[in-house]
This record gives structure tokens, sequence and C-alpha cells, in this order.
């Protein structure tokens, strides 16, 4: 069988800053939709309703997709015609209701060994909040929420 290529989509109320937040918290990209967002405004396949200008009024001004963001790994391809990644890539989507229950889906991050501290510190200053820590004879994490209360650990 030849491995099917995935992505992790991960609902969410404000897609955009999930992504700024995905991205410093993993070193990811966030991806640049700009020339396929015009591309289309160009050929009438979308309107202007499904689109967000981010970073208005800087030299990073761009337009997006309203209702989604996507970060990926930067070592890996990416299409640079539509800009999305080809590789390891979490794609946010913009959904009405908010999050009600824990996870069951839930990212574990492995920053270098004796750092697990710094990166806390570090995440809680990209709007991460720590939920609890754990100490047990199988091992220590940290568990934490990103900005919109998805969990994940920190190993």
């Amino acid at each position: 069988m030849t491995p099917i290529h995935w992505k992790l989509v991960v609902d969410s109320a404000d897609p955009h800053a999930q992504a700024t937040f995905w991205a410093a918290a993993l070193g990811y990209l966030e991806e640049d939709h700009d020339a396929l967002v015009r591309r289309l405004l160009d050929l009438g396949a979308t309107g202007p309703e499904a689109t967000v200008t981010l970073h208005e009024g800087t030299p990073a001004e761009r337009l997006a997709w309203r209702d989604l963001a996507a970060v990926r790994h930067p070592d890996d391809p990416h299409d640079p015609n539509s800009g999305t990644g080809l590789g390891r890539r979490i794609l946010f989507q913009r959904v009405p209701e908010a999050k009600t229950v824990k996870n069951r889906l839930h990212l574990d991050l492995h920053p270098e060994p004796g750092t697990r501290a710094t990166e806390v510190a570090r995440l809680e200053g990209h709007g991460a909040k720590v939920l609890r820590n754990v100490d047990e004879p199988g091992g220590s994490w940290t568990v934490m929420t990103d900005p919109e209360g998805n969990e994940f650990c920190v190993h």
C-alpha cells in the first residue's frame, strides 16, 4: 500500500490566531495563500467575502482565506503556486461552535531534554496556559492549552 498523504485539521474560532500560535509553538511557517487567493479572485471563482487582509498596512500585507489558515514544517516541500504545504501540516478551520469537551486527539511536544520548564514558559508567552503538571512512574509532562483551550502536552 502507498502511504496516504494527510494533514491534521483543527476546528477553531479564529484560524489565523491559531495558526500564529502553533507556528510559534512548533517553529513552523504560516502558509501564505496570497497568490492563490488573488488568482481565484481574478478568475471570479471566489468573492472578497471569502477573504481577509492580514497584516494590513505593513510590508507583510497579504490576502488570506477568511475561514482557513495553515502552518507547515519549514523543511517540507510546498506548492509555490498555492502556498500549500505538501508534508507535515496543520490546517485551522473556522467553525461556529465553541470547544466544549476534552480533546480526543492532541499533540505532544518534545523539546530538548532538560528544557521543559523553559519551553512551557515560552509557550505561555504566546498565550498557552498550564492545566497541570503530571509526574507518574511512566514519565512526567506538563498539560497545557492553546489560546482556544485545546489541550497539548510538553514532555
